[in-house]
């Protein structure tokens, strides 16, 4: 144990080079509001609760769309969909105010077909709007796999851009909860981590995002599963 003048020494040293970091992330994300954009072709459709419609409606009259492309594992029942994009769909959700006050539509795509995957859309309790993305082809999706976050912005004339996309760690941009638990005293208890010795650890063999033969946040959920 420590007094309280040496640990709030150690945590200003800290802060410094916290701060650092944040000013870091500014200037990665003032290049990353001037990267090029590539156009999406105004006949690429996606299908909502609506039926096939355009990419672009999926903005919703916003200026701005940020879309997370949902892995699917077709005929699979719930527990065993995606942890990975469960995980991050299941925290990126709730009242969306903040994003559509700054002209900002969320919305997933998913890799199922509508049928099939919005039933587990409804399950988990997800508000963001739904579409299936199955057939939207190389025009939005560009040959990559799901699984990643992308953004885009629409013009005056209803031309649509895609701006920036990133996947893997890069989708850590909604997971909320590690931003938390990277400031608590055992942080997010993964192998990987750089931990004192004798930290508690996620078990090996027990995947971090999901527990008991379940993703995490269906252990909140109290309604049937979808078939």
């Amino acid at each position: 144990m420590t007094g309280r003048d040496e640990y709030e020494a150690a945590r200003a040293g800290l802060l410094a080079k916290e701060k650092a970091h944040s000013r870091a992330g500014d200037a990665i994300a003032a290049e990353r509001r001037r990267l090029p954009m590539i156009e999406i072709p105004g006949s690429v459709t996606v299908v909502g609760a609506n039926g096939e419609v355009l990419f672009l409606d999926a903005f919703e009259g916003r200026r701005m769309l940020v879309g997370y492309f949902h892995m699917w594992h077709d005929g699979q029942p719930a527990e065993r969909q995606c942890i990975g994009c469960t995980y991050f769909a299941s925290q990126v959700q709730g009242p969306l105010a903040h994003l559509h006050a700054r002209d900002v539509t969320l919305a997933y795509f998913c890799e199922g077909t509508y049928e099939e995957s919005r039933p587990y859309a409804d399950f988990m309790g997800y508000t963001a709007p739904w579409y299936s993305a199955r057939d939207a082809g190389d025009g939005l999706l560009a040959g990559r796999d799901f699984g990643w976050l992308g953004c885009y912005v629409r013009d005056d004339h209803g031309r649509v851009y895609e701006t920036y996309w990133t996947t893997d760690r890069g989708n850590e941009a909604g997971f909320w909860s590690y931003s938390l638990l990277d400031r608590t005293v055992f942080g997010r208890q993964e192998a990987w981590e750089d931990s004192p010795e004798g930290w508690p650890r996620i078990p090996t063999g027990q995947h971090q995002w999901r527990t008991d033969g379940r993703p995490l946040a269906q252990w909140g959920v109290t309604d049937a599963p979808a078939a």
